[in-house]
């Protein structure tokens, strides 16, 4: 840990004491806040961002458990995107998912075993549907995720996400497009947006 990283940390937890002020205590909102770092920390290239995308960490998973544990009612559907890596098939689902919903939809995504960056060639094929990826990067599937949604897509990570009796889980053959040309990730991209389509219409209509 840096000179700098408690001074980040300690405003971090601060503000999501306050944010989340009756829901947890400072204890539980620093467990999350310590989480994020160790997880995100190590695969951090530039270091002026990384109290941001802790932050965000902190209050995904923080939110993910006050809504699972029923401390906040949910304003729209849950749903949940899962892949091996959380680089390709999730990101895309979920991006897809939060675009082509116009937000009445909170979307996650997850890795089973999470590398450290997001496919590049999966970055560029949403940026030619006018969706841009920001700050997404690989995230390991938790507990709190999946007890929060609604509706957990998996895609090639078998039997690894835990599973909760009254949820909607679909398994969706798609193909991995680790390693694969811009052209056969296009038609992934094209297979994951047609399923996305009608995933959001059979929630929203």
């Amino acid at each position: 840990m840096t000179s700098t990283a408690p001074t980040a940390l300690a405003a971090i937890i601060d503000d999501l004491s306050y944010a989340y002020d009756g829901v947890f205590d400072k204890e539980a909102v620093t467990d999350a806040v310590t989480s994020a770092w160790d997880l995100l920390s190590p695969r951090s290239s530039v270091r002026t961002y990384l109290p941001i995308l802790v932050a965000r960490q902190a209050r995904e998973q923080l939110m993910a458990l006050a809504q699972a544990d029923g401390r906040v009612a949910k304003k729209v559907p849950e749903l949940l995107f899962v892949c091996v890596h959380n680089a390709g098939r999730s990101q895309l689902a979920a991006s897809l998912a939060e675009h082509l919903s116009a937000r009445r939809v909170h979307v996650r995504s997850a890795g089973s075993a999470p590398v450290d960056d997001t496919n590049p060639v999966v970055v560029q094929v949403l940026a030619e549907r006018g969706v841009t990826l920001g700050t997404a990067y690989p995230k390991p599937l938790s507990d709190s995720a999946v007890r929060a949604a609604d509706v957990i897509i998996t895609m090639g990570c078998g039997d690894t996400c835990p599973y909760f009796p009254g949820k909607r889980y679909e398994d969706w053959d798609v193909a991995d497009p680790a390693g694969q040309p811009i052209e056969v990730v296009r038609e992934i991209r094209d297979d994951i947006q047609a399923r996305v389509t009608t995933l959001l219409r059979d929630i929203l209509h």
